[in-house]
């Protein structure tokens, strides 16, 4: 189409209308139509989701990431119009990193080993920096809990306030189950045996029915009207390629001389 309307890419032109438009009206299967009941067609997408799982250490490395955090980067920065006041802020917030990371460079000489929970590491942090006489607000402690983390299969899930397991958005994944299937069925079938730690997010539903999957259509034609067309005998092929290779080999003659 010269504009796209919407998720239509196509426009159908008259001639090829005229030809499909008898097929319509007929309704019956042939060679250019196949009659399928309109669910078969539908799915519903659901959302698989998996467990956060994070390692936690106080390393040199790790610290270092400190510096790429947003909240922990704004804390050496102002926006005091005022010169001196703005000057003033960015040491004051200078020092507060320098602080940060001195206590951290001391935790990872007290503690210096792998901590395979969130809830185990956070509670040290905050005993550690207390025993430090720092006192870390919820943003220099989300920034720190960021910058020493580091996905490991092996760790315990992360698990929210409610203690619920918490999703890992970059092993967020999608399936399509036609409709009039059972999910349940589905995901046992298709999904569990590969990830067995994986669930179906229910909170994702359609917003017309309200059930879990948002419903979709989808039409291939190729699945549908596909003809096999069987390649040609392997004589032609390989008599082709001789050919080709003697054109390449009268190239290489003609540059070479």
């Amino acid at each position: 189409m010269r504009r796209s309307l919407g998720n239509k890419r196509r426009e159908i032109r008259a001639d090829r209308a005229r030809q499909l438009l008898p097929v319509l009206r007929d309704f019956e299967e042939g060679e250019f139509s196949k009659i399928y009941p309109t669910t078969y067609f539908g799915y519903r997408k659901i959302t698989i989701e998996r467990p956060l799982k994070l390692n936690f250490a106080v390393t040199p490395e790790r610290i270092a990431r400190l510096d790429d955090e947003p909240s922990f980067k704004k804390l050496a920065a102002s926006m005091k119009r005022n010169e001196q006041q703005r000057l003033q802020e960015i040491a004051e917030g200078t020092e507060r990193q320098k602080a940060i990371k001195e206590f951290l460079s001391s935790f990872a000489t007290t503690k210096g080993r792998m901590f395979p929970n969130r809830e185990d590491f956070r509670a040290a942090t905050k005993d550690a920096a207390k025993a430090w006489n720092l006192r870390l607000d919820a943003a220099e402690l989300k920034a720190i809990m960021n910058a020493l983390s580091e996905r490991d299969e092996t760790a315990e899930p992360c698990r929210d306030a409610r203690g619920e397991t918490e999703s890992d958005p970059e092993l967020r994944d999608s399936e399509n189950v036609p409709l009039g299937e059972s999910l349940t069925d589905y995901f046992e079938r298709e999904v569990r045996p590969y990830v067995s730690d994986a669930w179906i997010n229910e909170s994702v539903r359609d917003h017309k029915d309200g059930e879990i999957g948002k419903v979709g259509y989808e039409i291939n034609f190729n699945r549908y009207f596909y003809k096999y067309q069987p390649p040609r005998p392997l004589g032609e092929i390989e008599a082709d390629i001789k050919a080709v290779e003697q054109d390449i080999l009268s190239l290489l003659r003609e540059a070479a001389a």
